[in-house]
């Protein structure tokens, strides 16, 4: 058994540690030790935030049923992520529900619906405990809402200076129901593209939360799960053709992607597209354009120009679709190009990021 892992049952076999944790209110290097102070951390905070019955088990593995063992099929859908958000907490959101809820979208992006997670904790020496005890609150509560559970985990300490805080890494098992295909090769001339909500709202969060602004702001960060909402759309029109969130790079650089994969061209209208006025503000005053900055709660569906209506009307029945809009369409070519209507009436090439516009947002 990994001492490291989120649960153990291997007996300590060493010297006692200098204090236990009750008398500790930051992390220390020996709590990733793998031996007593270990298994403290492990059972005084993680195990009441993440506890599950894989858990429990105190295995170095997870056996996990999926629901084509019991005669559905299907496929496994998985994803890893990694996140080093700096700060640890802005507006909306903190590094723990941005770690569930990144995993939980890149699965249910798939079509496919989320029931598994597990996670890995870079922990810095002398990290306060209370800091940590948030963050694993957070990512309970993220959980208990996306409806997926932790199966397995591990947790490593390093020397102060080594990390800014917190790192979390985060793996996310689903199921793919047989039928569903949806990737981003799927777009076809004709299609619609629609958005879930405003674009650019968790980017400038964190920004915001920085001081880097230079002016006070209500921005909240977007952060949510986005699989309920996934399913109440694909039960409404199940011929969706792409799912994708825009998240590092934005809309500009998701709308980029899609028309590579499908070698299409796609156009949107600047009109149209969804954004926060404090939002549109900041990003004026800081020469930011709103269609490259990240969003961690907003979804891009391309579907069939026939059930536009009806993909609009079921994403606006649910907490995280309600302003659901069109935004622009496939078009033949020129492949791989995206383009945008102007507010004055021209068209611009909307070309992909090139590079890092706001590092650490995620």
């Amino acid at each position: 058994m990994d001492g490291n892992s989120i649960i153990s049952n291997v007996p300590f076999e060493g010297p006692a540690c200098p204090l236990p944790l009750q008398h500790q209110d930051r992390i220390v290097l020996g709590h990733g030790s793998g031996g007593r102070m270990t298994h403290e951390l492990i059972q005084r905070v993680f195990q009441p935030r993440l506890l599950g019955p894989e858990l429990i088990a105190g295995n170095d593995f997870a056996f996990l049923l999926l629901p084509s063992v019991s005669g559905n099929a299907g496929r496994l859908a998985v994803s890893t992520d990694s996140h080093v958000v700096s700060p640890l907490f802005f507006p909306g959101g903190d590094i723990g529900r941005l770690a569930v809820c990144g995993t939980v979208n890149d699965v249910a992006m798939s079509g496919g619906i989320p029931l598994y997670l597990t996670c890995g904790f870079i922990l810095e020496e002398g990290l306060p405990m209370e800091v940590l005890d948030r963050v694993l609150i957070s990512m309970q509560e993220a959980a208990a809402e996306a409806g997926v559970r932790f199966v397995a985990g591990d947790t490593k300490v390093v020397e102060k200076g080594k990390v800014d805080g917190l790192f979390i890494n985060t793996t996310g098992l689903g199921w793919i129901p047989e039928g569903v295909s949806i990737h981003g090769a799927n777009a076809k001339p004709g299609d619609v593209v629609l958005v879930s909500g405003s674009m650019g709202d968790h980017g400038m969060a964190v920004l915001s939360a920085r001081g880097e602004l230079g002016f006070s702001s209500m921005i909240q960060s977007d952060v949510a799960p986005l699989n309920e909402l996934i399913q109440t759309l694909l039960k409404a029109v199940p011929e969706v053709h792409v799912l994708r969130d825009p998240t590092r790079g934005g809309l500009a650089t998701t709308l980029n992607e899609i028309a590579q994969q499908s070698q299409v061209g796609i156009q949107i209208d600047e009109a149209t597209v969804p954004v926060n006025p404090a939002v549109q503000s900041a990003c004026e005053m800081l020469g930011f354009d709103p269609l490259y900055i990240a969003n961690e709660g907003k979804l891009v569906v391309i579907v069939p120009p026939e059930e536009v209506d009806e993909a609009l009307h079921a994403m606006r029945q649910c907490k995280y679709g309600e302003n659901a809009v069109r935004i622009g369409e496939v078009t033949a070519g020129p492949p791989g190009r995206v383009t945008v209507r102007t507010l004055v009436g021209s068209t611009r090439i909307l070309d992909m990021l090139a590079g890092e516009m706001l590092p650490r947002i995620c």
